[in-house]
């Protein structure tokens, strides 16, 4: 736990299991590294990870703590004017390293475009060596969170994953 928080206030990237995927995962004023890491396109967002909702609105006051209680702890990636958030139920060490630091920029930790890592070695190896700390938590389900769309009011399913559509 202590490399990985110590990397990510040095400005590299870590690997953190979530209650989903690895996550490929910085402190949001170095977020640039996980789009060089993953190669992926700057006009995706990346998700804003807690380890509980009272982190997450430390970092990002103008959410609405009511619409938050609503959907998580849990596997959803909530998309709000201008940021996605997540507070996964997280493996203790994961978690050890969001409450140390608040909260990080993350995403999965595949290249752009690749399958969700469900286990370390299924995270691509220029990934791992590049990044500063892994933690491991063994194998993971491997689906990827429900995206909810939250910017119109209506709630909105992006993408079907690992928590429920809400009805």
């Amino acid at each position: 736990m202590n490399d990985a928080v110590a990397a990510l206030r040095a400005g590299q990237a870590v690997i953190l299991p979530t209650d989903t995927v690895y996550g490929l995962c910085a402190l949001p004023e170095h977020e640039d590294v996980l789009y060089e890491l993953k190669g992926r396109d700057r006009s995706k967002p990346v998700a804003l990870l807690a380890a509980d909702i009272d982190a997450l609105l430390a970092a990002r006051p103008e959410l609405d703590r009511e619409v938050l209680e609503r959907y998580l702890p849990g596997a959803y990636t909530l998309v709000f004017v201008g940021v996605g958030v997540r507070v996964p139920d997280l493996p203790k060490a994961a978690a050890d390293v969001l409450r140390a630091v608040g909260v990080v920029a993350a995403t999965s930790a595949n290249l752009s475009g690749g399958p969700d890592p469900r286990r370390v070695e299924d995270v691509p190896e220029e990934i791992r060596t590049a990044c500063g700390a892994l933690v491991d938590a063994g194998e993971l389900p491997g689906v990827p969170s429900t995206v909810i769309d939250l910017t119109t009011g209506e709630p909105r399913v992006l993408r079907e994953g690992a928590g429920p559509v809400p009805e």
